[in-house]
Order: C-alpha cells, then structure tokens, then sequence
C-alpha cells in the first residue's frame, strides 16, 4: 500500500487453484490490507468452494455474487444467488458456494472478526 491507499485490477491479483474446480484471485494480499480479510473466487460449472464454517477462526462473513448463477448451501439448505445476492453469515453456521449452472460464478468473500470495534453510521 503506498500513501495510505492501493488499487488494483482484479487482473492484477495472485491467483491459487482451490478444491472443487475453483480458482482464488488473492485480493487481501494483492491491495496490501490487514484489517479484514477478503478474496475472490471463481467457480467453473459444477464446481464449488469447499463446505465449512468459521468456529475456529471467529469470522463473520460475507458472500457476495459478483457474476453468474450460484447456490448458497447455508446450515444444509440450499438458496438461489444469482449475480447481486448477498449472504452474511455467523461463525458457527456451515455454508459454501455451489455452481450448478454451465457458465463461470465469481463470488467475493469478505471474513471479520466480530469484536473488531465497528460501529455503523448512524443512517446505517
């Protein structure tokens, strides 16, 4: 991060390959960003991102479909999320993102430990 802000094309990012045919782009590490943690994931058809929850690590989290047609699996229930569907979800709580569809999902995932010392605007 130089003076105090960094910006990047998602193009620009680090990618790792992932379990069930996915493939995360290292946005956190690639703006340089330390406070939360945040990443992008791209699930080819018939993929999706492992299941799991965040008991050990304390986060919230907050899935965001930025492009496709994907399925939220929350504590073993299945919802649509096309493309502009949000999901917040507390630690405890299983979740993962699946694509049943025959084209690309790009989700962004965003994790925060709760106790951090957020206070939302008060016309939040």
């Amino acid at each position: 991060m130089t003076d105090g802000y960094s910006i990047k094309h998602r193009d620009e990012f680090e990618t790792m390959e992932g379990s069930g045919d996915s493939t995360w782009g290292l946005a956190r590490k690639a703006l340089g960003t330390s406070s939360f943690g945040f990443n992008l994931v791209e699930i080819a058809p018939g993929g999706q991102i492992p299941e799991h929850d965040e008991s050990g690590s304390g986060q919230d989290e907050l899935y965001v479909i930025l492009e496709g047609e994907a399925i939220f699996r929350i504590a073993g229930e299945d919802h649509p999320a096309p493309a502009g569907t949000f999901a917040s979800i507390e630690p405890p709580i299983s979740r993962t993102i699946l694509n049943r569809s025959e084209a690309p999902v790009t989700a962004m995932l965003i994790g925060v430990d709760p106790s951090g010392g957020y206070e939302p605007m008060s016309w939040a």
